[in-house]
């Protein structure tokens, strides 16, 4: 590499050799072609990005094959046919439309080049033409052109793959072995991302990983905590590790804007939006079902948004998010989406629909997987004199296994809980007036003979529901109910005393600061939160014993989040604000055990669990002997206790020596000073203010002197 020269060394070459700087235009200056002179280019990467989408310059290039071969005379009138089919998928571009003809018999070839605007076009019409049926001779095949060219550069002789050495990586499941029993959880702020320890016994976390730039969006942990997912403009990647953070694959998909696990972390769904050509048109959507091991595409989806934007609860340019809905458990085996007057259910063995057909279901709103079982529940409107109704359909047999129907009905909302034993449905009903609604909620049972169904309502059903949470893995569930700014919390159980089959009040808390109910994984104790307006109040309420243990406050948070073993709870105030960023960590029972400000604080996510692989009775016979297994936690505790304590000693230590040698400092140049003091004292050498005598001395001053003029006839006045 050649020597870089400083420009003062330049000034000081052309003083010597008499050049005039100030006339020579360096701008106009250029190196030979194709030579840095040693020096590289700050726009090195910007290049190689450009040359990457310069070898992708022929993604809006189909090739259509399996057309009629005309005559000349014929050419107009087919060319016409194939804009029409084309030009309805997108805009193709002035002269994009070439049909070869072949030059002695002036016949057309039978296949045709088609220029789009955008690859998205492209791609769009590939998927909706590949196959169509011209007439009954002509069946439309359909490629892209870049595909074209990768099958001309496939060897005529086959050869064996590379074989790549094994290379032995981190267990991924390692850091569930971690000796102190910790979790661990992700953080983003500014340009980096964090992962971390949460060393509850110190107080404080311990860094495991820390990687600038790490995304350009947002991360993701899977359902299980084996990966992390990172979102880039190419696509996803996954990462996996207790310590190292090896990257495992990487899904391409250009401009991915959101990503989703199936819940035995099988598959991954990425998804994003392109706009179109012509103004008028809607938003392209992609999305891609992609094997999570193998990083193989296993299914694309491809069309308009309006085409996914049936049901659910909103997402980006209109789009329900997630789009696929996964059945329950960790086989992976079925996923859903919702269409117009249709549920489309697909298996994962074939990725095609069951029955090769979508269940058609009339003005079909909203739908939800139970947790564990493959079960659908349904939700349908009311529509002229059809009743709102729900509905719950077993897959794959597509047989009902119970239906509700519903009356008056404004909305409706179904919430399932986390073992799959309960189905509660929110509605809410107009009155005889219709002039207002009133709530309440239809009880589903659904592992008990016939699903029997239970009506709820409220003591004054004309209470407005704020939240509603079935506590995990239990009967019982939380309702936030009344008027703001201090509503009611109601707790019931799917059990009264003896008879398991009937709803029971437990308790109502009356004037909450709360808008938000968070429980904690293993039940039992949950928060009742008070979040935007009620400017972050945290009660810590044990429902088995229905009692608060400590009410605390965390000033605008925006995220409550407990850790998977319901241990710890993280609040959080993100960038949504732009004070206070960062988060706290609390016990269970709302002790704050340490507090970490970030600045431009985004994301704050535990790193979930995968099941416990012990049996019930297993966990029942822990649960019971737990004084016998929380010895050896006891002594571990015990020890970082004494050496906190030994820790605070060594602390105090050492602030007690930093103030003796100050007080040593300034005794040696008081000493040192004594001398100047005596000077200034006329030889008096105490410095104790008890032996001199206070002396009031008056001194006068001048301060101003005038003369002034006084009239001779004013004086003898």
């Amino acid at each position: 590499m050649s020597e870089v020269v400083s420009m003062d060394e330049i000034r000081a070459i052309s003083e010597r050799l008499g050049v005039d700087l100030a006339k020579i235009n360096l701008d106009s200056i250029h190196l030979p072609p194709g030579d840095d002179m040693g020096i590289p280019s700050d726009d090195e990467d910007l290049l190689k990005e450009d040359a990457l989408e310069e070898d992708q310059g022929f993604g809006n290039i189909l090739v259509v094959d399996n057309l009629p071969v005309v005559p000349k005379e014929k050419y107009e009138k087919l060319e016409g046919v194939v804009r029409k089919i084309y030009s309805q998928l997108g805009v193709i571009k002035e002269g994009g439309l070439n049909m070869p003809v072949d030059p002695v018999t002036q016949k057309t070839l039978g296949y045709c080049f088609i220029e789009y605007n955008t690859p998205q076009e492209a791609e769009l019409s590939k998927e909706k033409t590949h196959g169509y049926k011209l007439d009954r001779s002509h069946i439309f095949a359909v490629n892209m052109f870049e595909d074209i060219e990768k099958f001309l550069k496939v060897p005529d002789e086959w050869a064996p793959p590379e074989i790549k050495p094994y290379v032995p990586v981190e267990m991924l499941q390692k850091w569930l072995t971690d000796d102190k029993a910790r979790d661990q959880y992700v953080i983003r702020s500014g340009g980096d991302t964090e992962v971390l320890w949460n060393d509850a016994r110190q107080m404080k976390p311990e860094l495991v990983y820390k990687r600038p730039y790490w995304t350009e969006s947002f991360v993701q942990w899977s359902p299980m905590g084996t990966y992390l997912a990172t979102v880039h403009r190419q696509g996803a990647a996954i990462w996996g590790g207790a310590t190292t953070f090896n990257r495992l694959m990487r899904y391409a998909h250009p401009q991915v804007k959101l990503i989703d696990f199936s819940p035995g972390e099988r598959y991954l769904v990425t998804y994003s939006s392109h706009e179109p050509s012509n103004p008028r048109d809607t938003h392209r959507v992609v999305l891609n079902i992609f094997d999570v091991r193998t990083g193989k595409v296993m299914r694309d989806f491809k069309g308009s948004a309006d085409e996914f934007a049936v049901g659910g609860t909103g997402g980006v340019t209109g789009v329900s998010w997630p789009v696929f809905r996964w059945s329950g458990g960790k086989e992976d085996k079925y996923f859903a989406r919702i269409g117009k007057n249709v549920i489309s259910v697909y298996e994962t063995e074939t990725f095609s629909l069951i029955d090769k057909k979508s269940i058609k279901v009339e003005n079909v709103m909203d739908f939800s997987w139970s947790p564990t079982d493959p079960i659908l529940s349904l939700f349908v409107p009311e529509c002229g004199n059809q009743p709102a109704r729900v509905s719950l359909v077993q897959i794959p047999s597509k047989e009902e296994l119970r239906q509700k129907n519903l009356f008056s009905v404004s909305d409706c909302k179904m919430y399932w809980q986390s073992n799959g034993d309960y189905l509660a449905v929110k509605v809410d009903r107009y009155t005889k007036t219709k002039k207002s609604t009133y709530t309440g909620f239809e009880l589903f049972r659904i592992k008990e003979r016939d699903i029997p169904i239970e009506v709820l309502e409220l003591d004054n059903k004309n209470d407005k529901i704020i939240a509603f949470a079935w506590e995990p893995k239990g009967h019982r569930f939380a309702v936030i109910h009344g008027d703001n700014p201090r509503p009611d919390v109601s707790f019931y159980s799917m059990r009264s005393g003896t008879n398991t089959g009937r709803v029971s009040k437990l308790t109502t808390l009356k004037g909450k600061q709360a808008n938000a109910l968070y429980w904690s994984p293993g039940g039992r104790f949950i928060i009742l939160a008070g979040m935007k307006g009620f400017n972050g109040q945290l009660e810590f309420f044990d429902v088995d014993e229905l009692d608060t243990m400590a009410s605390a406050e965390h000033f605008m948070a925006t995220d409550v989040e407990w850790d998977p073993t319901g241990r710890y709870v993280a609040t959080a105030v993100t960038s949504v604000h732009e004070m206070e960023n960062g988060f706290n960590i609390w016990s269970f029972n709302g002790k704050l055990l340490y507090r970490i400000l970030k600045d431009h604080f985004f994301q704050f996510l535990w790193r979930p669990r995968p099941p416990s692989f012990l049996s019930k009775e297993k966990e029942e016979e822990i649960a019971k002997n737990l004084k016998k297994y929380s010895k050896k936690y006891e002594a571990e505790d015990q020890d970082v206790s004494l050496l906190l304590s030994e820790q605070d000693r060594e602390k105090r230590k050492k602030l007690k020596e930093e103030w003796e040698a100050w007080i040593s400092k300034w005794k040696r140049l008081h000493e040192e000073e004594k001398m100047e003091r005596e000077k200034l004292r006329d030889g008096e050498a105490s410095d104790e203010e008890e032996e001199y005598e206070a002396k009031e001395v008056e001194v006068e001053e001048i301060l101003n002197v005038e003369e002034v003029v006084i009239p001779f006839e004013d004086s003898q006045q």
